[in-house]
């Protein structure tokens, strides 16, 4: 089949692509429209092969979105274009809202349109998936996890802007009966990360000797998901979801920020023997710096949905995982320069009115 996947040069779409062109038959079409975070360096090796296809395109662009659709008749359509970063959101808001809002809407009347000109045969296949956050769930609070059925609560533009989509994704299944499925993911990680988020910015803070900037105490908690197993429920709602279903995919991995950090930096030390700037452990690299407004204290998935109607759960624990990660970027740091393009240099992001703290 030809899947359309938008927002493929970014962190999930490109490990997305690659898991589709090395293990299964499928065309892809990559719309993405090569923001700051979006690098087709991550598809090394899908980009050369016929059942690939890119168009460099924003997702707001009604005529051009529509023109794709006519152009290259996907059976599939799977929604990862985004802007993504808490931090970026605090600080920029009104592009979280165009491409998050308005880009899901533009691209869900294309689909309606294009999906009520195909024959009942064709119909009954057509998907559109869209893939959000857990974080549209807003604070969980000390105990509890995410469910399905948790009201959305949402505490940062960013996340209110994935909420906006969602609502919008259901309202045109009930109301237009597009066929879609919606999934929501805890927090991702792996390799070809852009170096902004947590885990690859302190990897790479550290190789570079620079200070490892936590916010606040640290004792956030997120529940880690590796990339590859978060594509591998992806498909797998593709696939066999039920139409009009919301399906939760977690790693089963809670941690908090500090453990996160302190992690990273036992597996350097026992990995690096000379550290940089004289220190003696990455540990001592860390610094604490103002937290940023609204910073929500707790996520974690109810991922049973999903495993037991769909027989998906994660194979990576966060040991495996985050092992896997850092020996990734240390043998790919040519990756991270290159996408380290003078826009950011590795500072915190969204301190508002504290200017580059983490510096």
């Amino acid at each position: 089949m030809r899947i359309l996947v938008t927002g493929g040069a970014g962190f999930i779409g490109s490990a997305l692509i690659r898991y589709l062109m090395k293990d299964t038959g499928n065309e892809v079409v990559n719309v993405d429209k090569l923001t700051y975070a979006g690098n087709l360096d991550s598809l090394a090796g899908s980009v050369e092969d016929s059942r690939y296809f890119f168009e460099q395109v924003d997702i707001c662009d009604a005529p051009e979105i529509q023109w794709l659709f006519n152009k290259y008749q996907p059976d599939k359509v799977m929604h990862l274009a985004a802007e993504s970063h808490v931090d970026r959101s605090i600080d920029s808001p009104g592009e979280f809202i165009k491409t998050n809002v308005i880009g899901t809407y533009v691209l869900l009347q294309a689909s309606l349109e294009y999906f009520k000109s195909l024959d009942e045969v064709k119909q009954g296949d057509f998907r559109f998936h869209h893939v959000s956050t857990d974080e549209v769930y807003g604070d969980l609070g000390a105990e509890g996890l995410f469910t399905e059925e948790t009201p959305y609560d949402p505490s940062s533009p960013y996340s209110a802007s994935k909420a906006s989509s969602d609502h919008l994704v259901r309202a045109w299944a009930r109301t237009f009966k597009l066929p879609v499925v919606i999934t929501n993911c805890s927090n991702n990680y792996g390799p070809y990360q852009f170096p902004e988020k947590l885990i690859p910015l302190m990897i790479g803070n550290a190789l570079a000797g620079k200070p490892l900037p936590i916010y606040g105490d640290g004792s956030q908690i997120r529940d880690w998901l590796f990339v590859d197993d978060h594509v591998e429920a992806l498909l797998e709602v593709l696939e066999n979801g039920q139409l009009g279903e919301t399906y939760n995919i977690g790693g089963h991995n809670e941690r908090q920020n500090i453990e996160v950090v302190k992690t990273i930096c036992g597996i350097l030390d026992f990995k690096i023997k000379v550290k940089p700037n004289g220190v003696t452990s990455f540990s001592d690299l860390i610094s604490y710096v103002k937290d940023r407004p609204g910073h929500d204290v707790r996520y974690a998935i109810d991922a049973g949905k999903i495993e037991s109607k769909l027989g998906w759960k994660p194979k990576e624990s966060f040991e495996s995982g985050i092992e896997k990660t850092i020996n990734w970027y240390l043998e790919n740091t040519r990756w991270s320069e290159r996408v380290l393009d003078g826009s950011y240099q590795g500072e915190r992001l969204g301190v508002v009115g504290s200017g580059n703290t983490a510096k």
